[in-house]
């Protein structure tokens, strides 16, 4: 399969090279031309725009940071929005923009699939992400072999594109969710004179044995916030997102207000480089711990 990737940050790196690795035909462009080139060397041809990359590409992936990013590769110059049949939008956007690609490409004779990822980068250089797919059964079908080669499972949640993305938002606030759980919970033991790790063992040998609990849970016991897998700008990005949708579904969620303000405080006291999951600390200073 002959396919433009645009976006080749942390995850889109990894999602390139397994479809590489597949054999697929991989024309990729990044803003920052190094990391295009890094694949070049690995068998990917590097474009110079993001038009050059749709150029004969049967799909077009791209995975970006936010709505701007996504609206500049496609509604810019030299964008994709003309030249795209098919285009497989991965990032985490919000629904409303989702909706806008959706008209666009059906005007310009094209397609959207929306199909968000669950999973850190080291999932993501596993092939063994989980993908919400949403659009036409036909163009979801004809994205099978490339949610192959970097997914272990896809979920077919609608046929409109934006119900994928309000799936991926909702998943984002409830790891939130439960990061914010356990960060108290640890913080409450912990005064109590229980270790941290005492605890995750209890729980996630009992009630909380999914991957969120295991895999947060480590990070939260072991303090490891740096490197970023995900970072805490993108996770406030991601907070806003479901207040729009809340907001225009006329949905309360209390809980949404707490997380947000914890990424905030993490945000002022760490730097931009710290983790998500780094809303543990302002919980804790919180606390009087250290």
């Amino acid at each position: 399969m002959r396919i433009g990737f645009v976006g080749l940050g942390q995850m889109g790196s990894a999602m390139a090279r397994n479809l590489l690795a597949a054999g697929h035909q991989l024309t990729v462009w990044n803003r920052s031309a190094g990391k295009a080139d890094g694949l070049g060397a690995e068998g990917a041809r590097a474009a110079a725009s993001p038009a050059e990359a749709a150029d004969g590409a049967d799909i077009v992936v791209t995975m970006l940071a936010d709505d701007k990013a996504v609206e500049e590769v496609v509604f810019g110059d030299q964008g994709l929005l003309s030249g795209t049949r098919l285009h497989v939008s991965m990032s985490t956007i919000s629904v409303a923009l989702a909706e806008r690609l959706t008209a666009a490409h059906a005007e310009a004779g094209g397609v959207l699939v929306s199909a968000p990822v669950f999973g850190r980068p080291a999932a993501a250089e596993a092939a063994k992400l989980f993908i919400a797919a949403a659009g036409p059964a036909d163009a979801r079908a004809a994205c099978t072999p490339l949610f192959d080669a970097v997914g272990q499972r896809v979920f077919a949640v609608g046929d409109t594109p934006s119900q994928a993305n309000l799936v991926k938002l909702s998943g984002n606030f409830m790891i939130m969710s439960a990061i914010e759980a356990m960060a108290e919970a640890m913080t409450l033991a912990e005064k109590g004179g229980v270790a941290r790790e005492t605890l995750l063992e209890v729980l996630t040998g009992t009630l909380f044995g999914s991957p969120v609990y295991q895999i947060y849970g480590d990070i939260l016991v072991n303090d490891r916030f740096r490197p970023a897998g995900f970072a805490a700008p993108l996770g406030l990005k991601d907070m806003r997102l479901v207040g729009a949708a809340a907001e225009a579904a006329r949905v309360p969620m209390p809980l949404l207000g707490v997380v947000r303000d914890h990424l905030l405080a993490a945000l002022a006291q760490e730097g931009e480089e710290i983790d998500w999951s780094a809303i543990a600390l302002p919980i804790r200073h919180g606390a009087g711990l250290g």
